[in-house]
């Protein structure tokens, strides 16, 4: 009885491990059938997914980029303005000592050089005058050293005189 008992035992066996291959080898044929479909669908999803996702990120990007743009200009126009404040407190800093120092600023200063050329201009105008009446009178003179003494004595006064009217207006 042992050896029919072995026997049906091992035949048992055997058939149950054919049954169990099988059954394997049908899963596998039916997941190699469904599997290349599920594997499609998902490349199909995870490609939309991805332009989703990248759209999103492009969007955030575009806001972030805008708000920076914002911000930049925001602090770039403070900026200026703080410089152009600071510009003013030094100017008026430096004006300040300037005019404690009793010194002139640069304002006063061009307005004084205007006011030199304005007087100068007229008495300009009557030496270069004076000048062509001397020559005309030189040439009909005979001797050149009274012509020019007397020529460098004006030149003399002239200066004199501008020096005087400059000095009036600067007090």
């Amino acid at each position: 009885m042992k050896k029919s008992t072995g026997n049906q035992l091992h035949n048992g066996v055997h058939a149950s491990a054919q049954q169990i291959w099988q059954a394997g080898l049908d899963a596998f044929a039916k997941t190699q059938k469904k599997g290349g479909k599920v594997i499609s669908k998902l490349a199909k999803d995870s490609s939309s997914l991805q332009k989703r996702t990248r759209q999103i990120a492009e969007d955030q990007v575009s806001d972030v980029s805008a708000g920076l743009h914002k911000m930049s200009g925001r602090v770039s126009k403070q900026a200026a303005e703080s410089w152009n404040s600071l510009e003013q407190l030094i100017e008026e800093t430096v004006t300040r000592s300037l005019t404690s120092l009793g010194l002139s600023t640069q304002n006063e200063l061009l307005a004084l050089h205007k006011r030199i050329d304005a007087l100068i201009k007229p008495v300009s105008k009557k030496t270069v005058a004076k000048k062509a009446a001397k020559k005309t009178s030189a040439k009909k003179a005979v001797a050149k050293k009274t012509v020019a003494k007397p020529a460098a004595k004006k030149k003399v006064a002239v200066k004199k005189t501008v020096t005087r009217a400059a000095k009036k207006t600067i007090r």
